[in-house]
């Protein structure tokens, strides 16, 4: 066993870390030290460890923003030990909040005058804003039905298969039976008719997706408002929407302008978007808006008073950043919806860019819609040789990281590789990624078949037993490797 030394006098006065102790000693993984270390050795060994993490701006798995303006990076420094809740002590950025919330339910359409303010709250995320809009309509059904004199014991929220797991944590948290639609192969989202056909008197809400997880789509919130109010009118019931824009929230409203999903429609009661998102801040932000104060029952409403004045707060959580929503308020007004609306023009463009080299190469089906998220979603024409699985593996060895999945429950045959569209994934990035895709195709193209394969290594398990060091596999990808650089010096050419 090997113990640290106590640090020397050469220790205390050179400056190189590399050059001190602190460069061989591990650091402490499940107790914490008994002794201190300097700052610049704690911040250099957890500067290099991090390295190793995923490039953030190559990791199109996510949806979420990873670079923002520096002015805007300084405002968030600035205000990184401002708690929100304190709202009393920091009225400056309550005020903040309040206009970005009003600022959305206008984008939304939401039916209030020019002085009038919105009914809505900043969130950590669209996870915390779907719980909170579930538990209002939770709390307006069982208000009504106590009212009423009937059961409320039993309420059901229905949505689609497709929908983020944050509804079945909802469901699950808040004992609300989730009724799903099923998805099937060639139409991936919820189907209004179904939907519709799932609604009873218990139903607290059936909640739309504009902009699904698995390929960008969004749903047909319009045809879903016209059945349920049909239903409603025959049933006596008053069913409502709540629509997840978590990723299409920011989109729809500068692509899509006369595309009718929000409080135009007269069933849609609650809407939840994603700032971290398309609403381009950095992660740990999301909005929750209500069309009316009536949507919002006053029982989930909580007032405090000792923090210094009388304050309403509806959020699961009590502390948390304020600069999460300085930065949102940063690109509402430095963007405006001409920015917005450049921004998200640039992102479709460079998702069709991809999108059309993939169908020319004759190896995919496209899975994503032209009209939706830009989110490009494909799978394998050919499964025999690779799978989805096996591209989404050697596309990390370039960097990227394009994740491969099944589609929900009835579909979950169909394996996906998707790749998400950011605001800073840029055209040069998205040749460069179809370049990639077609190289790994062709190194995957010249492996043996999976039976050969198998054969394969059986013989190099024989060999390797036998002493023999350079084996057939080894050989065939030293092949490859030589086949991988000659492609890679073309495209430096």
């Amino acid at each position: 066993m090997v113990f640290p030394r106590p640090p020397s006098e050469s220790d205390l006065f050179l400056h190189s870390n590399f050059a001190s102790r602190y460069a061989r000693d591990s650091l402490p993984r499940f107790s914490m030290p008994e002794d201190s270390m300097p700052k610049e050795a704690a911040y250099q060994n957890i500067h290099d460890e991090l390295q190793l993490d995923a490039i953030p701006k190559l990791n199109l798995a996510s949806f979420v923003t990873t670079s923002m303006e520096e002015e805007c990076n300084k405002l968030i420094m600035e205000s990184i030990n401002k708690n929100y809740v304190d709202m009393d002590e920091y009225p400056i950025t309550t005020d903040l909040h309040n206009r970005c919330v009003n600022m959305i339910a206008r984008l939304f359409h939401a039916d209030i005058g020019e002085d009038e303010n919105a009914i809505g709250a900043g969130t950590v995320g669209s996870s915390e804003a779907i719980m909170l809009a579930g538990l209002a309509f939770k709390k307006k059904w069982q208000n009504k039905r106590k009212a009423e004199g009937k059961p409320y014991d039993k309420p059901n929220l229905v949505t689609g298969s497709n929908v983020q797991v944050c509804w079945e944590k909802f469901a699950r948290y808040f004992e609300v039976e989730l009724r799903e639609v099923e998805v099937r192969e060639g139409y991936y989202v919820m189907d209004p008719a179904k939907a519709v056909e799932l609604v009873d008197e218990n139903t607290i809400c059936v909640a739309a997706i504009l902009g699904s997880t698995y390929n960008g789509e969004f749903e047909d919130v319009k045809l879903l408002n016209d059945l349920l109010l049909q239903k409603n009118k025959q049933s006596g019931w008053d069913t409502p929407i709540h629509v997840d824009a978590a990723s299409g929230g920011f989109i729809a409203p500068f692509l899509y302008p006369e595309l009718e999903w929000d409080f135009r429609l007269a069933l849609v009661k609650s809407i939840n978007v994603s700032g971290h998102k398309y609403g381009l801040v950095y992660a740990g932000i999301g909005w929750v808006i209500w069309r009316t104060k009536d949507d919002l029952p006053e029982d989930l409403v909580f007032h405090i008073n000792y923090l210094g004045a009388d304050q309403p707060t509806f959020t699961l959580n009590f502390s948390k950043g304020s600069s999460q929503i300085i930065a949102q308020y940063y690109q509402l007004i430095r963007l405006g919806q001409e920015g917005y609306l450049s921004i998200m023009e640039n992102c479709r463009e460079n998702a069709m860019v991809l999108k059309e080299d993939l169908e020319k190469s004759g190896h995919f089906n496209i899975l994503s819609k032209d009209n939706g998220v830009p989110v490009v979603a494909f799978s394998l024409k050919d499964r025999r040789q690779y799978d989805e699985y096996k591209i989404s593996e050697m596309l990390r060895r370039h960097g990227w990281i394009v994740p491969a999945y099944p589609m929900p429950p009835a579909a979950q045959h169909v394996i996906v590789l998707r790749v998400v569209i950011r605001a800073e994934f840029s055209r040069t990035l998205a040749e460069r990624l179809a370049f990639d895709i077609h190289n790994v195709l062709h190194e995957l193209e010249k492996l043996p078949p999976p039976t050969m394969m198998n054969n394969i290594e059986e013989e190099n398990k024989d060999l390797v037993d036998n002493g023999v060091k350079e084996t057939t596999l080894d050989a065939h990808r030293a092949i490859i490797v030589q086949e991988s650089n000659k492609r890679q010096k073309v495209m430096a050419a």
